[in-house]
């Protein structure tokens, strides 16, 4: 299996000439969720201003219906990154792979929201949120440990659709993910755990150096995953 450093290095030589059309296909949907937002929030503040003082629910039922929205909009939020992700993270993977040589940032930040991945994608989000989160509940460390063992389903949704030219199970897909992380969910923790500095990095650039930063980690976790699927093919 390759070291942290040795995955670290096959990404920035992926990366390599390609920066450009990296950064512009992490920031697409950043700022469509932004705009989304923004929107989102100009649209209460006019329907409160416009409704707020005739409103006849009393301040709990609305603070309710609010905490209910946060929560829907949480969710939304859940599938949408997921979607967006997806797409980059498969992209990155095919670079990796050789079978293509460039990024077209505007076609490949929807590729999970393309018919044959956006069911499965959605499903997949729902599941390894719900089965994720009712671990954390639980107890912490094993919500963890849970979070790793499912953080290749993504990636194992992509390859058996393109593999079989059929959609895989969610749950089956869930199960794979487990059994591809067995033994090796430490070595991603550990990899996760060395881009700390960046991050710090990022905080004190008021997310500026995210736009370098991000197409680094997507770029590192799908060299993981290749990495991880070759040597258990053999």
């Amino acid at each position: 299996m390759k070291t942290t450093t040795e995955l670290k290095l096959e990404a920035k030589d992926n990366l390599r000439g390609r920066w450009g059309q990296a950064i512009l296909l992490n920031l697409i949907p950043t700022l469509l969720i932004v705009g989304v937002l923004i929107f989102s929030t100009l649209s209460g503040l006019v329907w409160y201003s416009t409704h707020g003082t005739t409103a006849s629910l009393s301040s709990f039922a609305i603070d309710y219906q609010l905490a209910n929205a946060d929560r829907g909009m949480g969710l939304v939020s859940t599938i949408i990154s997921a979607l967006f992700m997806s797409g980059i993270s498969w992209t990155y993977l095919d670079l990796l792979r050789k079978e293509r040589t460039a990024i077209a940032p505007f076609k490949d930040v929807f590729r999970g929201f393309q018919g044959t991945y956006i069911g499965g994608v959605i499903l997949l989000s729902l599941l390894y949120t719900i089965f994720s989160s009712l671990w954390m509940i639980l107890f912490l460390i094993p919500g963890i440990i849970k979070i790793y063992a499912y953080s290749q389903c993504y990636f194992i949704y992509y390859d058996q659709v393109r593999q079989t030219g059929e959609k895989p199970k969610v749950l089956d897909t869930i199960t794979a993910s487990r059994r591809l992380m067995n033994g090796h969910k430490k070595r991603l923790f550990w990899l996760d755990i060395t881009f700390i500095g960046w991050y710090l990095i990022v905080a004190l650039t008021l997310g500026i150096a995210g736009l370098w930063i991000a197409p680094y980690v997507s770029a590192t976790r799908a060299a993981f995953y290749k990495d991880l699927q070759e040597k258990t093919q053999k």
